[in-house]
Order: structure tokens, then C-alpha cells, then sequence
């Protein structure tokens, strides 16, 4: 590989990095829009910080991170910055297979968990401004009531949900989205799977391709 092949593997991951950092940019800012207006409120009281803003900032943050390592690495050739690039790549990568297995796993505990939290923020619901805000938001945006209906409101269904007597619970109705649409889902998380390799093998080509031309002309 000479200098030509150097740069364009420089380039290509330069430009990879920085699509990726103003993807993490939008989510970033969309993220901290939500933690502003807190329009969409806890649902999980023993899970307080896992809200929709939250997730959003967090996962806009790493991937800012992780993109700019790769910019600077790439364009300034830096060894270093490449290394931290492709481990930070590598942990993403494990950690997300070790999700995908728990997720696999235990998924009927998984179930059963949401389901009971999701019980416990239903009775909350007129005695907390922050959970009525959720299944408020959650119920007309998905068009649906309860968890598994509108039996779930022992009081009467509130003014979000549909009219319809007969009308799906959102828990019911978000799995039911769910393995309808697993197949997408699979897709798109092999693509992220694929698109994070790929980022590992041009960092640790760029990577053995710098020490061999640094080699080649005596540094």
C-alpha cells in the first residue's frame, strides 16, 4: 500500500468519522430539547433517569465521542487517537452482543419486570405530575390505552386514550410492533454491527499502514 492508498484510507475514514459526528451532534441536541421541555415525564419510578431525553443524550455523546477520535485520528495520523478509536469501537461492539444475549436470555424475566413497573406508574397516575405526563404522551402517540387495556384503569381510561372500547393496551401493542417488525430490526442492528467493524479495520489498517511508512522512510 504507498502514500496514495494511505491517503485515501485516511480520507475515507476521516469523512466516515465526521458523517457519524454530526449524526451524534443531532442527537445530541434533540436529546437535551426533550430534557428542556420534559414533555414526555418518567413512566419507571425505580428507574428515574431512564427517560427519553436521557437515552438520547447519552447515546449522542458517545457517538461524538467515538467519531471524533476517529476524525483526529485519521486526518492528523495519529496513532494514539486511532487505538483509542478502535477500542472504543471494540467495547461498543461487545457490549452490545452481551445485550443482544441477556435481551435473549431473559427475556420472559425482562417482560415481567415492565410489566410490573408499568402497573405501578398506572396506579401513580393522578397522584404524579411527571408519570401522567408519560402515559399521556405514550397513549396519544401510539393510540392506545392501559397496558393491556382500558380494563388497566380501574378509575375510568383518562382523556388521552382512544374512544374506542375495544382499543389495544401500549404494552400489548409496542410487542406486538416489535415482532412484527423484527426482521427490520435485525437489519438495521447487523448494518450497525457491520458499519462498527469496518471502522475497526480501517483504524487498525490506517494504523499498520502509518508505522510501515514511518519505517520506510527512516522515523
Amino acid at each position: 500500500m504507498g502514500m496514495s492508498s494511505l491517503k485515501l484510507l485516511k480520507y475515507v475514514l476521516f469523512f466516515f468519522n465526521l458523517l457519524f459526528w454530526i449524526c451524534g451532534c443531532c442527537i445530541l441536541g434533540f436529546g437535551i430539547y426533550l430534557l428542556i421541555h420534559n414533555n414526555f415525564g418518567v413512566l419507571f419510578h425505580n428507574l428515574p433517569s431512564l427517560t427519553l431525553g436521557n437515552v438520547f443524550v447519552i447515546v449522542g455523546s458517545i457517538i461524538m465521542v467515538v467519531a471524533f477520535l476517529g476524525c483526529m485520528g485519521s486526518i492528523k495520523e495519529n496513532k494514539c487517537l486511532l487505538m483509542s478509536f478502535f477500542i472504543l469501537l471494540l467495547i461498543i461492539l461487545l457490549t452490545e452482543v452481551i445485550l443482544a444475549i441477556l435481551l435473549f436470555v431473559y427475556e420472559q424475566k425482562l417482560n415481567e419486570y415492565v410489566a410490573k413497573g408499568l402497573t405501578d406508574s398506572i396506579h401513580r397516575y393522578h397522584s404524579d405530575n411527571s408519570t401522567k405526563a408519560a402515559w399521556d404522551s405514550i397513549q396519544s402517540f401510539l393510540r392506545c390505552c392501559g397496558i393491556n387495556g382500558t380494563s388497566d384503569w380501574t378509575s375510568g381510561p383518562p382523556a388521552s386514550c382512544p374512544s374506542d372500547p375495544n382499543v389495544e393496551g401500549c404494552y400489548a401493542k409496542a410487542r406486538l410492533w416489535f415482532h412484527s417488525n423484527f426482521l427490520y430490526i435485525g437489519i438495521i442492528t447487523i448494518c450497525v454491527c457491520v458499519i462498527e467493524v469496518l471502522g475497526m479495520s480501517f483504524a487498525l489498517t490506517l494504523n499498520c499502514q502509518i508505522d510501515k511508512t514511518s519505517q520506510s522512510i527512516g522515523l
